[in-house]
């Protein structure tokens, strides 16, 4: 499934992958719960990602907390960094991610409102399926806020096979809907 999924994205063109991008922030832009949100811990996307980056600096520019994971290696997790200064507060971090820098303030996991998840796949019922090392699931079990899943439409198959330890989403945000996912 992850291998179906990356090759979806692959064949996708780079300007069709910006535009649906744009497409996609503009989509989350109109949602309630993006305007409310004080606090949101958002992604460093991967080059074959949508992309989210510009959410940083508007949302920087509105007043939001904002935090990105940072990976702790002698822990093997990551941790909730907050980001004030997007020109002085990042590195290329353990797997080659922009994440902010050892000295960004941890952000406690119940002072998150928005979570912005990365994935291979969603369907609709809530599932995700990671990259499957398991240490975003590890953060979405400590975070408390509406977790978010972002995707191209590509990247919505009808059924992922999920474990105990696997994180559902509350949402999903593509380039042509948000959806509000069953409890």
């Amino acid at each position: 499934m992850r291998d179906q999924a990356r090759e979806r994205l692959e064949k996708m063109p780079a300007a069709e992958r910006v535009a649906a991008s744009r497409q996609a922030r503009a989509v989350l832009a109109a949602q309630p719960v993006w305007n409310r949100a004080q606090s949101v811990l958002l992604f460093a996307p991967l080059p074959k990602e949508l992309d989210v980056w510009p959410l940083l600096a508007e949302a920087l520019a509105a007043g939001k907390r904002v935090a990105l994971p940072r990976f702790e290696p002698d822990l093997k997790s990551y941790a909730i960094r907050q980001i004030q200064n997007a020109e002085t507060d990042l590195l290329v971090g353990h797997f080659g991610i922009r994440e902010p820098r050892e000295q960004c303030a941890r952000l406690s996991s119940n002072r998150v409102e928005l979570i912005l998840v990365p994935g291979v796949a969603f369907d609709l019922q809530g599932s995700r399926l990671g990259r499957g090392n398991g240490y975003y699931d590890q953060l979405l079990a400590i975070v408390w806020g509406k977790r978010c899943g972002v995707a191209f439409d590509e990247q919505l198959v009808p059924e992922i096979p999920v474990e105990a330890h696997d994180a559902r989403m509350d949402c999903l945000l593509t380039p042509t809907r948000w959806v509000e996912l069953p409890a």
